[in-house]
């Protein structure tokens, strides 16, 4: 899942960030209302985590926008708020479900799991299929034509932003700020050796190829060259 996190809490964003990361999600973190609006409007993610209490644009006045702009992404809404009432406000805003802090991570990773297995027509898929090429995304398997392929977290990271994008180019810059959360280049070839190792475990022994390299621009997968 593509996740947009909206916490002003350094401490919590990264305790948060870092255990998605850690279970195979793309995190984007927001530090305040105004930027976790814009973000959540100008890009898609499968989900959001919203914090109640945020400088500039409060959680609930930003949810509000967002329900107002159409958007029907699932949000999680955390809050140190434990009143009946408090929880009952967050979710009439149009928050999906409601954590109160302190939690356990593995209690807020369950909660978005089941929020996008309850989606609409309007929320990311779950599973993805390019071609013979097929991703669940709730169980994590990858399979062609049938057969199961084995891959790494950060192989799962880069099929899943590639199938997203499927018959479009991508770029390394896309790729370095979508897969490995760089906002620079680190000026190694990091990139090239997992395309290597996907198109090793997604293409070989198959007909015909996904995983195209456009030379000078960046990849491309698609079902028919």
């Amino acid at each position: 899942m593509r996740i947009l996190l909206v916490e002003d809490d350094a401490e919590t964003r990264a305790y948060i960030t870092k255990g998605l990361t850690e279970s195979g999600h793309v995190v984007n973190p927001a530090r305040d209302g105004k930027e976790g609006l814009f973000l959540a409007l100008e890009e898609d993610y499968d989900a959001m985590v919203v914090d109640r209490m945020l400088p500039g644009l409060d959680g609930l006045a930003l949810i509000r926008a967002l329900r107002s702009s159409g958007k029907r992404i699932p949000i999680l809404v955390l809050s140190a708020l434990a009143e009946v009432d408090n929880r009952v406000q967050g979710l009439k805003a149009g928050g999906d479900d409601y954590l109160v802090k302190p939690f356990a991570f593995a209690e807020l990773l369950a909660r978005l799991e089941a929020l996008m297995r309850r989606g609409d027509g309007d929320v990311s898929p779950t599973a993805l299929k390019v071609g013979p090429l097929e991703m669940d995304l709730l169980s994590r398997e990858v399979k062609r034509s049938g057969h199961s392929i084995a891959l790494q977290q950060r192989e799962f990271r880069l099929l899943e932003y590639l199938m997203r994008h499927a018959g479009q180019v991508v770029t390394r810059t896309m790729l370095l700020e979508n897969v490995w959360d760089y906002h620079f280049d680190p000026q190694t070839n990091v990139i090239d050796v997992h395309i290597s190792r996907l198109r090793g475990k997604i293409d070989k022994g198959f007909d015909p190829p996904l995983l195209h390299t456009v030379r000078g621009t960046g990849y491309v997968l698609r079902a028919s060259s």
